[in-house]
């Protein structure tokens, strides 16, 4: 099967997956314990509504559903194929005041989920079997049980094979919410990203396994990826994972991320220096002849290439190549300097809700050299001298200000993360967490 899936996707960087995650046995186990009320609430709803009125007069009357219980609601995994859910429901049926009746309501169904022609994923039934048998009866207790002939009066009122055309509505993640993972969420006002799935999950007996590919859009266009990704498939635990969901995120993942703040000026600086005009002509001596009075410094940034992330067992950094300007005023700037700065930053990750939390920790190596001067030849020792301090202390405060609201991970709607463990590895990113349904 991963064979065809991989000769099913086209061999080119624009469907290449960066991201992804696996779904356990855990987390299916978690979705079935948050489905069971709601389940019951959906066939409560459907069972108890009045039956329509029949006027055939041979038609058996009196027979009334009075409650339902779901007793049983289980959802497993079935490697290489899909999914079983396995419900059983106690239906209480009375059809006279002293006479009550106990049937069990059971549904089998296979489920999966399928890429429809739209890119969504959806959750697809592929069998489904509905049985329906009587376990006690206030008229029978002296007979044998539990046989299925005695429901037949109700069969009509519960319509089991409608039951079964609409199973997948018993779960709380049926399609609205799997849409949902596809869904474009902001970074900053103008830079978005969205996860596409690029197929339909696996699954595994470790999981049911999705691959994504991350879009980046600034300014409401998708802008093309910085490098060539190297083709990323979701690194499988080698044994079961106590956690609902595993996430992974490879490198070029991240350095997208920065190529899109980037390309959407996010990482644009405006940085203010302790230095003055007369200071610096204190040590530049042709500084004094072009300002005639005393201005604050001012240094503003821009990239003047793509960013790069690097990942290493427990470290990530971000590699920044940034120009700047060193010149006076706001509103009507005046660059007597051009700097070319490289930063190499470490990046810390945590995660808040649904987001990814990216902050710039430290910095480990800058290196200056001038690129252009109006004043002059200037050594590359006093360069540092006067500079690295602003830089070195500005540029993560600045950077960690655009970052802060963190970027979301790829999620269904209605659920957050919890218990969260992140661990950085050579390549890529993992994030084990637990699922929680939000309280309404």
């Amino acid at each position: 099967l991963s064979l065809l899936l991989i000769l099913l996707v086209p061999a080119h960087s624009t469907r290449s997956p960066d991201c992804g995650g696996i779904l356990t046995p855990s987390g299916l186990r978690y979705l079935a314990e948050v489905s069971k009320p709601h389940a019951e609430s959906v066939l409560r709803k459907d069972l108890l509504a009045p039956p329509a009125p029949d006027p055939s007069p041979a038609s058996p009357s009196g027979s009334q559903i009075t409650s339902v219980k779901v007793d049983k609601f289980s959802l497993t995994l079935i490697p290489d194929t899909g999914m079983r859910l396995s419900i059983e429901v106690d239906l209480g049926i009375t059809s006279a005041p002293s006479t009550t009746k106990e049937l069990r309501l059971s549904i089998l169904a296979d489920l999966h989920v399928d890429m429809n022609p739209e890119g969504n994923l959806e959750l697809v039934t592929s069998d489904c079997k509905p049985t329906l048998e009587e376990v006690q009866s206030t008229e029978e207790m002296d007979r044998s049980a539990p046989h299925k002939s005695s429901g037949s009066d109700v069969e009509k009122q519960i319509n089991v094979e409608k039951i079964c055309l609409e199973v997948s509505r018993l779960l709380l993640f049926p399609n609205e919410r799997l849409m949902s993972l596809a869904a474009p969420f902001p970074i900053t006002p103008n830079c978005q990203v969205q996860y596409l799935p690029l197929a339909a999950p696996m699954y595994s007996e470790q999981g049911i396994i999705i691959s994504l590919q991350t879009t980046f859009q600034v300014a409401g266009t998708v802008i093309p990826l910085p490098v060539s990704p190297v083709p990323f498939s979701m690194p499988e635990p080698a044994r079961s994972s106590p956690s609902h969901l595993i996430l992974a995120f490879s490198e070029h993942f991240y350095t997208s991320l920065f190529s899109a703040l980037e390309e959407s000026g996010a990482l644009n600086v405006s940085l203010l220096s302790s230095l003055t005009t007369a200071t610096l002509a204190e040590r530049i001596t042709q500084m004094g002849s072009l300002f005639q009075e005393d201005l604050p410094v001012v240094l503003q940034a821009v990239s003047r290439s793509s960013p790069h992330v690097v990942l290493e067992e427990d470290r990530a950094i971000v590699q920044l190549f940034l120009t700047a300007q060193i010149g006076t005023g706001s509103s009507l700037f005046q660059s007597f300097l051009s700097v070319n700065v490289d930063v190499t930053a470490r990046l810390h990750l945590s995660v808040a809700d649904t987001r990814m939390i990216i902050s710039v920790a430290a910095i480990e190596d800058i290196k200056l050299s001038l690129a252009t001067s109006d004043v002059g030849p200037i050594l590359a020792a006093l360069l540092e001298e006067l500079f690295l301090p602003t830089i070195r202390e500005e540029v993560p405060v600045q950077i960690n200000a655009v970052l802060r609201q963190g970027v979301f991970l790829p999620h269904i709607a209605s659920f957050t993360y919890t218990d969260v463990n992140i661990t950085i590895h050579k390549d890529y990113v993992l994030i084990p967490c637990n699922l929680q349904l939000e309280a309404r």
